[in-house]
């Protein structure tokens, strides 16, 4: 594949960063790169091609489509974008809690690679957790994101953004979502999930402000605390394994042994990881891979953000 033709739906700050490092992938890796987006206006948008409002205007023949919208609208733009591409990247989460049922009923083309974005596992605390530490030796886990939801969009009223509105698919709980993803990426899922979930902060919002989980494993227990009312961004996996208490600190990018009184430090920004991902996501189209299993898997993700645990399941119903 000498060039690869690719359509935005939406253009908002993750879109932006996602253009920024397909353009520097295709730089890199010497491909040309065609990318288009689909929007209500036809205001220009720096490293697109071509910026289109007219659905029946869009060519049909885009090797990925990129679902980067709000995450409301993900069922229906997956639905009605499937004639025109290939391959899919939605972003997490990957539809809202009350689309579940439809979004396993959706019919998938069964030529068509589905990816839903999960970037914290290309993270390298995340990646040297997987392939160094054995899952035997782990008896217990905490996780924690907390941070202060204003200070998350620096240019926007945080009351005007999805995170604050439930029918927009804000709310702690699945907004993140990643750290349950890592979690089923570096453990599986659990066999039992107790949880709470609301609000107890000040904060002008009518979405879930907290999220507390336990979840328990043949073998091991996972703690998980959640928040947008944290003053000091905290995001670290905490791991009590047989020899070692294990700190992976997702803002410093470190890991702490702390008997053996070790650190490493991985020096590397977001938009390396992020790089990773979307490598990987294109290595799976080059190549012509097919696969649907990672669509489920995110549908059942998102049942765990809610405290329901189920047997990852992989539908069948393909086009």
């Amino acid at each position: 594949m000498d060039t690869v033709k690719v359509c935005f739906v939406g253009i908002g700050s993750i879109a932006k960063r996602h253009i920024r490092n397909l353009r520097y992938i295709a730089k890199e890796k010497k491909f040309d790169i065609i990318i288009d987006a689909f929007r209500r206006n036809d205001l220009p948008v720096d490293g697109v091609n071509h910026v289109f409002c007219d659905f029946n205007a869009l060519p049909n023949d885009y090797d990925a489509i990129f679902i980067t919208n709000p995450t409301a609208q993900h069922l229906n733009t997956l639905k009605i974008f499937q004639e025109k591409g290939k391959n899919f990247f939605v972003e997490k989460p990957i539809v809202s809690l009350s689309q579940i049922n439809e979004a396993r009923e959706l019919s998938l083309r069964k030529d068509s690679y589905y990816y839903v974005a999960c970037p914290l596992r290309y993270n390298a605390v995340i990646n040297y957790i997987k392939e160094n530490v054995k899952v035997e030796d782990v008896i217990s886990v905490r996780s924690i994101s907390s941070s202060y939801l204003p200070d998350w969009r620096p240019n926007q009223d945080y009351r005007d953004s999805y995170s604050s509105h439930k029918d927009m698919g804000g709310g702690v709980s699945i907004d993140l979502i990643h750290e349950w993803d890592y979690l089923t990426y570096l453990f599986g899922f659990p066999q039992k999930v107790m949880s709470m979930i609301g609000k107890k902060s000040e904060l002008e919002i009518d979405s879930d402000d907290y999220a507390i989980y336990i979840a328990e494993y043949e073998k091991m227990i996972v703690e998980l605390h959640l928040d947008y009312f944290g003053r000091n961004t905290i995001r670290e996996i905490q791991l009590f394994t047989k020899e070692d208490t294990i700190i992976g600190d997702l803002v410093s990018n470190s890991i702490s042994f702390l008997k053996r009184q070790k650190r490493l430090d991985f020096n590397e920004e977001r938009d390396d990881f992020q790089r990773r991902e979307i490598q990987y996501f294109l290595n799976k189209i080059m190549n012509r891979q097919q696969q649907v299993k990672e669509y489920y898997h995110a549908l059942s993700v998102l049942e765990l953000t809610q405290g329901s645990v189920i047997n990852e399941r992989v539908g069948t119903d393909t086009k």
